[in-house]
């Protein structure tokens, strides 16, 4: 009989369904263009959720807009490739992008009340995507945008698909900008900090139905946020960025665990589940190098504690630790959880 496959000898590609390799965004401005993506590279596999992780302005946000086609036209990817399936979106033709728009890529954005159009009825929104990529008919349409209300909570939605986005509490809208985004059953799920206006309660709801939606449909949720307890509870694996950079990579709970970056270490020690009473909150000191002077060498140097000269001099590459299951942009990864 032959013995069962462990999930360490299965094929590691089997359910990639986003790989994002090499993506580098510049920003132009009046002085010179400003390279806020750089080189950043991950996958997203069915059934599972991926988290983006850093500070503000380390990338996260303006990475999701590149692999969605959503970029502002201050900004443009000058490298890399984001396989959906078998396309790469960065090289097919608008036409391609729009087919995909919907059946297999979505994106919920945080800020629901500028994201739903305010002119229009949430039924005759959400009943849109509908008639673009399925052809329904107005009825049809209508009916499928009463399910979908129904399917993410919301309240009596047959009496309220005519209502208006201002007539929903911020945790309601939230729920509508999900059931837009996952109404054509979209192979990869882009949440950009999906959570961050609402309080702890409706937070933890709109998780919940993210998972369950995410399991009910096999996506691929690829989840941007700086919270790193939303991050522990829901993610599967982590991406952490700094700078641009993806810096640390790996399952959730070994980089929680012992990471292998020392800025993913920064993060994780000024938690304030770490400070002991009576002890001041720990912090990262410093603060992010400008994006239009990165230094050479290693982006996190000036707020490493152990930076050595080689990290000055040489920018250490994205390299598998610990048997190829994590990486680190670190040329001292095994000396981090010491540090």
């Amino acid at each position: 009989m032959t013995p069962a496959m462990t999930p360490a000898a299965a094929p590691p590609d089997t359910d990639t369904v986003l790989e994002v390799s090499g993506l580098s965004v510049e920003i132009r401005t009046e002085d010179a263009a400003v390279r806020a993506v750089d080189a950043v590279s991950f996958t997203a596999r069915r059934g599972e959720t991926l988290a983006l992780l850093g500070e503000s302005g380390c990338g996260k946000s303006m990475t999701a807009l590149a692999v969605a086609g959503l970029l502002d036209p201050v900004a443009e990817v000058t490298a890399g490739s984001v396989r959906l399936a078998d396309v790469d979106l960065l090289a097919a033709d608008e036409r391609t992008r729009r087919a995909k728009a919907g059946p297999e890529i979505a994106i919920v954005f945080q800020d629901a009340l500028t994201a739903l159009n305010p002119v229009y009825p949430v039924g005759v929104q959400l009943a849109e995507p509908f008639r673009i990529h399925r052809g329904l008919s107005r009825v049809q349409a209508r009916r499928a945008a009463v399910e979908l209300m129904a399917r993410v909570g919301i309240p009596e939605p047959g009496a309220r698909v005519d209502s208006y986005p201002h007539q929903f509490s911020g945790g309601m809208r939230q729920r509508l900008l999900i059931a837009m985004a996952v109404a054509l059953r979209p192979s990869v799920l882009l949440a950009d900090e999906p959570t961050t206006a609402l309080d702890v309660t409706v937070q933890a709801q709109i998780m919940r139905l993210l998972r369950d939606l995410r399991t009910e449909h096999r996506m691929a949720v690829v989840l941007i946020t700086h919270d790193l307890a939303l991050v522990a509870e829901e993610a599967d694996r982590v991406a952490i960025m700094y700078a641009g950079r993806v810096v640390e990579t790996g399952p959730v709970d070994e980089v929680f665990a012992a990471p292998r970056h020392p800025y993913s270490k920064g993060l994780l020690d000024s938690m304030p589940a770490k400070a002991r009473p009576g002890e001041p909150l720990r912090s990262i000191g410093g603060s992010p190098p400008d994006l239009s002077a990165i230094p050479p060498g290693c982006v996190y140097q000036d707020r490493c504690p152990r930076v050595r000269d080689r990290c000055r001099a040489e920018r250490p590459p994205l390299r598998a630790v610990e048997g190829g299951r994590r990486a680190s942009a670190c040329f001292y990864p095994h000396e981090v959880p010491n540090a």
